[in-house]
């Protein structure tokens, strides 16, 4: 398009392009068209979804790959609405989305109301900011947007894109914005306290969490473990910032009070905490108060000052974490850490707790995944009780190897973000873990994986029931109410929508099904089906 030709919309598009943006996700209204039509004359290919709250859990699961903000494109009314789910889940698992709805003009939503709301008084609660488009401010808004999304802590934005702005041409005469900021290092008498603790610290212990994977310090963080011979838990969002494998790993943390009943003594015992990039939006109330400043040392390097008041330090750092670590470790001696090796009976009591050797159901399930699929395999988790053991259970051995909603912990989230990740990673295997429940929300986006070639491999644990709702009703003493369902074919469902589709009710079966869906070239829905309370006792 000659530049005399440039659209309003075609800047912003231009803009998002110039932020690594190849993707956007969505369903097009009539309001919206400029802007579709923008994105992809700028080299942004818009991915046809049949929901808007799965287009943008597909947004995500390419972020997670390319680390460019994703985008989610809604027309007004309905289809922003639509979006509204997602949106949130973005602000509480901190991923930058560009979320790009479509409106009528100032002047006509003076007297026409068709599908017309205010978009921004929806989103502004749970969104980083929202934005209206203008076109002569078009560079400026999409530069904010970009800048205010990606920032830590990262998080969605919203752009009210009115329909004539968009058709609006304008010069695009002002440079981008550059406005990053150094990263933050603590110096003073804060690090020279946060020096003295880890030189005295005899059982230190590192809780890991989102902002490390956000701030890239994750070799950093590594080196300074490694160094000081700390062992760490992580959150499970950060599952991975270190291979898993790691002698100094002792998994993931937060959700499972089974392994809390490991983890949370052994926090008790230490002398410091280091809470490192920890965001504790992840985290149960078992993890309120996890330590006492009273009577340990905790030293809080985080990217927000502590408003969430989940816990508390006796020094708090608002940094960034490898610069932080790497000025921590500076002239700081190394001791003997944990001589009674507390941390690796923790560790091999996990592994008790949460055996591989289940005959059948859905430790065996996940066991003979992580056995049969590659290591670099990636893998989303819907939300569920298969989420809670699968979180234990699946070995990590790269950051983001394994993406799940854990903020909000929103159903139906694991299909999308597996398309998502295919579609950024084609090259990488890419398994999605559903409960039936999740998957019948989304079966539509069997249809987007078929449609874009995505050869995901779906696996489905088919209990009919809300396996983790119906539980707590047991645990409860409560009535079996509205959490049964009957059995669906799974199978018949992947391939009526163009996949292959397998029941499996053995390892031997399912074995033969992953080795078959990894030669396809299309995608492969694996029903396993498992008895009702399977999980009973496994949490």
């Amino acid at each position: 398009m000659p530049q005399s030709d440039t659209r309003a919309a075609d800047i912003l598009a231009r803009r998002l392009y110039d932020a690594g943006c190849r993707h956007a996700f969505g369903m097009p209204g009539g309001e919206v068209l400029t802007l579709v039509d923008a994105l992809e004359r700028a080299g942004i290919r818009f991915i046809l979804a049949k929901h808007e709250n799965a287009a943008g859990f597909m947004a995500e699961g390419v972020y997670h790959r390319d680390g460019a903000p994703g985008i989610l494109v809604a027309t007004l009314g309905p289809g922003a609405m639509n979006g509204v789910n997602v949106v949130a889940n973005a602000l509480q698992d901190r991923v930058p989305l560009i979320v790009l709805t479509g409106c009528v003009d100032e002047d006509e939503a003076l007297s026409y109301t068709h599908q017309v709301l205010d978009h921004q008084a929806v989103f502004r609660p749970i969104t980083k900011a929202s934005f209206r488009l203008t076109a002569k401010g078009a560079g400026i808004v999409a530069d904010d947007a970009v800048l205010t999304a990606t920032a830590p802590r990262p998080g969605p934005v919203h752009v009210d894109v009115p329909i004539g702005v968009a058709d609006t041409v304008v010069p695009d005469t002002m440079a981008r914005q550059n406005r990053r900021p150094a990263p933050v290092v603590p110096h003073g008498a804060d690090l020279a306290q946060a020096r003295d603790w880890l030189a005295r610290a005899q059982r230190p212990l590192a809780i890991v969490g989102l902002d490390v994977l956000n701030d890239s310090s994750a070799p950093v963080l590594q080196a300074f473990i490694e160094h000081f011979r700390i062992p760490f838990i992580t959150t499970y969002k950060a599952k991975g910032v270190i291979d898993e494998d790691h002698p100094l790993c002792l998994g993931a943390a937060g959700l499972s009070p089974l392994a809390d009943t490991h983890l949370l003594p052994l926090v008790q015992q230490a002398d410091l905490v280091l809470a490192i990039g920890y965001d504790p939006i992840e985290m149960r109330p078992g993890w309120r108060d996890a330590w006492d400043i009273s009577r340990q040392n905790v030293i809080d390097i985080a990217a927000e000052p502590n408003r969430h008041h989940m816990h508390r330090a006796g020094l708090d750092l608002v940094a960034d974490t490898g610069a932080t670590l790497e000025a921590m470790a500076q002239g700081t001696p190394i001791v003997d850490t944990w001589p009674g090796g507390e941390p690796r009976h923790v560790k091999e009591a996990l592994k008790r707790a949460f055996p591989t050797d289940e005959e059948w159901g859905p430790a065996a399930v996940i066991d003979e995944c992580r056995k049969v699929l590659p290591r670099d395999t990636l893998a989303t988790a819907d939300s569920g009780a298969h989420r809670i053991l699968l979180s234990q259970m699946w070995t990590c051995h790269a950051p983001r190897d394994m993406v799940q909603s854990s903020g909000l912990c929103t159903m139906g989230c694991a299909v999308p973000l597996a398309i998502g990740l295919k579609l950024a990673a084609p090259d990488r295997p890419v398994v999605s873990f559903s409960g039936d429940a999740g998957l019948l929300m989304v079966a539509g986006e069997l249809a987007t994986a078929a449609e874009h070639g995505t050869a995901v491999i779906f696996v489905v644990f088919v209990d009919a029931s809300l396996a983790l709702i119906e539980l707590k009703q047991r645990q409860r003493q409560m009535s079996n109410l509205g959490v049964d369902f009957p059995r669906h074919d799974f199978a018949a469902m992947g391939r009526a929508f163009g996949g292959n589709g397998m029941t499996v009710r053995t390892r031997a079966e399912l074995h033969a099904a992953l080795a078959q869906a990894q030669m396809a070239d299309r995608f492969t829905v694996i029903g396993a089906e498992i008895d009702r309370n399977a999980y009973d006792g496994r949490l």
